[in-house]
């Protein structure tokens, strides 16, 4: 299989060469480089601002896993399915569960320090859709920082491990058989790798992260912009699962017309008790689910939405008063920190809040060694569809999962390399000229692009809402394609390349949204309210056609 559609580009004006290719620097790609290396594989890491700019860092709740006295990964593996509303692979999440309290424990001996009590046993809290406190955190709100900050440190110290920050990845390489041969990238800087070049290598992982920055109001920063999964729609890979956003309840609301990347106030401050509540200060959630606040993401978040629909309201409260000060400067010290950086002090008024886009259930497909359906392509961390996650992430499992799934792919490619069937590859030069380029919006479509997918494709979806969507989204590549023929094409640069990556996914993702005719987990439909097991409970399959169009596909039940 060769790649037959690429991002207009220039040609490479510098190559380089590596064993594996790691795209992304979280805690799903540092840790791929970090056992690749173990197994006597060289590895670069390419990553697309420094290494610690991910996603992973942002994390606040922690990370999940079955280490408390009582807990037991069935317990885990039965609060993961529910969730996940009949679309977890239930293999993918007995792997998750069961290897994760090891692969956290490993975590721990490269370095990271996880908040311990008194008797040095690791605190553990709640978060939505858990019956047990299994929830491990760092400097009381700060996981992902402290994550990455001890996997950074461990991959800095390794020379046989290369970095190039700053790096936009563009696409696929192959050979003549269709295997993954390394990548082609545009490097943002000085130095003797600026400008477009090329990686050769002998497998290809990403570890992009989401595509959070589709949407106008994300709790994302601003380089998730789908680009591991366009990269692989372009490179003939499958993806499932994008209709499967999930919509965090609880990010700050900073104003009506908020755009860009969202301070997010975590779960763990319901899972200590906080209060979702509304103007009146009533408890809204009570009644609606057993767990009340603790319920699952999707519930919470359409509980919002629809008491913000009843009142006329843009937002609701998080009301931790009941804290006192001292709990909030030493639980919660990031999170109080914020606030009254916007001028809200929880310690003494509610937290104005509302639902955004905040994670990709969906992505590359892959098995349960994240391998995809293009030979040596790999993905693992929110770029992936493992299967764990379902129609609906379990609170603080996205960790877990990049950290379990890149330690199963290193662990693949240890034993191809043992057993000699990771050879060098050959870049099929004539297969990558002969790919269509993709004709590049222009940057400004970056924001028209967020506005239509927010209003057409947001918490609440209908077919009307959708296809108003589709029509704008048609429109800017329309335009993209008229600009090209009249020799008026949009410059080939970063913010181009990433419209173009965010015109891909958006368009991949309405298409399956619209498609799939029920409301499941965080997919929420007004004009078909009820879950339809009968005929939705499978999964759909998005694939590039050769006009380069994204087309889905259901699985055979």
């Amino acid at each position: 299989m060769s790649v037959t559609h690429r991002l207009t580009a220039p040609a490479p004006g510098w190559t380089a060469a590596t064993d594996v290719v790691v795209v992304g620097s979280g805690v799903a790609g540092l840790t791929v480089a970090l056992n690749v290396r173990k197994a006597g594989l060289r590895a670069m890491v390419v990553t697309k601002a420094v290494l610690d700019e991910g996603s992973t860092r942002w994390a606040q709740g922690g990370i999940a896993a079955a280490l408390g006295e009582g807990d037991t990964p069935e317990q885990h593996l039965d609060d993961t399915l529910v969730a996940g509303a009949g679309l977890c692979d239930e293999e993918a999440v007995r792997t998750l569960v069961t290897e994760g309290p090891d692969a956290v424990r490993r975590l721990i001996a490269t370095g990271a320090l996880f908040d311990r009590g008194e008797d040095g046993e690791i605190l553990l809290t709640r978060e939505g859709g858990h019956h047990r406190r299994r929830i491990a955190h760092a400097g009381g709100d700060a996981t992902g920082a402290e994550i990455s900050r001890a996997l950074v440190a461990a991959v800095r110290t390794d020379p046989g491990i290369e970095l190039i920050e700053h790096a936009l990845v563009l696409d696929l390489l192959t050979d003549t058989e269709g295997h993954a041969a390394g990548l082609t990238l545009h490097v943002m800087g000085e130095g003797q790798r600026d400008g477009v070049g090329a990686v050769r290598a002998r497998a290809v992982v990403l570890a992009t992260g989401g595509m959070g920055q589709v949407f106008s109001a994300t709790t994302n920063p601003a380089v998730s912009t789908g680009d591991g999964v366009a990269l692989a729609l372009r490179a003939g890979a499958a993806v499932t699962d994008l209709e499967f956003v999930q919509f965090h309840p609880t990010p700050l609301w900073v104003g009506p017309d908020a755009e860009g990347q969202l301070p997010l106030i975590s779960e763990a401050v319901r899972g200590e008790g906080a209060h979702l509540v509304d103007a009146g200060g009533v408890r809204f959630m009570v009644g609606q689910h057993e767990l009340a606040e603790l319920a699952p993401r999707d519930i919470v978040a359409k509980a919002i939405t629809r008491r913000m629909q009843e009142q006329g309201a843009d937002h609701m409260f998080l009301d931790g008063r009941h804290f006192g000060a001292e709990m909030w400067e030493h639980r919660f010290p990031t999170i109080l920190a914020t606030c009254r950086a916007h001028g809200i002090d929880p310690v003494t008024a509610p937290i104005p809040i509302a639902p955004a886009a905040h994670y990709a259930s969906g992505g590359v497909r892959t098995d349960p060694r994240g391998r995809t359906s293009v030979p040596g392509l790999y993905a693992c961390g929110e770029v992936a569809c493992t299967g764990v996650h379902g129609a609906n992430r379990l609170a603080s499992n996205s960790l877990l999962e990049g950290l379990v799934f890149a330690e199963r792919i290193a662990a693949d490619l240890a034993g191809r390399h043992a057993a000699g069937e990771l050879p060098e590859r050959t870049v099929d030069v004539a297969a990558a000229r002969a790919a269509r380029p993709v004709p590049l919006p222009p940057s400004e479509a970056r924001a028209e692009i967020q506005r239509l997918m927010s209003r057409g494709a947001g918490v609440l979806r209908s077919a009307a809402s959708m296809a108003d969507a589709a029509a704008g989204l048609a429109l800017i590549a329309e335009q993209a394609h008229s600009h090209v023929a009249e020799e008026k094409p949009a410059d080939p640069r970063v913010e181009t390349w990433e419209a173009a990556n965010l015109l891909l996914v958006a368009t991949a993702l309405v298409a399956a949204a619209a498609q799939r005719e029920e409301t499941r987990g965080c997919h929420w439909r007004e004009d078909f309210p009820e879950r339809d097991d009968a005929h939705w409970r499978r999964h759909l399959i998005t694939t590039l056609a050769a006009s380069g169009d994204p087309v889905s596909t259901p699985e055979e039940q």
